[in-house]
């Protein structure tokens, strides 16, 4: 998914999202060990998603934490 995808999710599924990309890391992982992953560049590929979910996710964090510190 492309990074305006992922920033239209709500946070329910933007959890989805990472745990389905865990997932299929995961499975690469072991189909790398194993030799039979077809394409070692969708481990990199995986890995750069979770990095971009996670990015998200802590964006939101701290933009949550901003707005109640604010002086009225």
């Amino acid at each position: 998914m492309k990074t305006g995808e992922l920033r239209g999710l709500s946070g329910e599924e933007l959890l989805r999202e990472y745990e389905e990309r865990m997932k299929e890391l995961f499975n690469l992982r072991y189909q790398a060990s194993t030799e039979q992953v077809e394409n070692p560049a969708l481990i990199g590929q995986t890995r750069r998603e979770i990095a971009r979910i996670k990015t998200i996710q802590r964006e939101r964090e701290l933009a949550q934490a901003q707005t109640p510190e604010e002086p009225s």
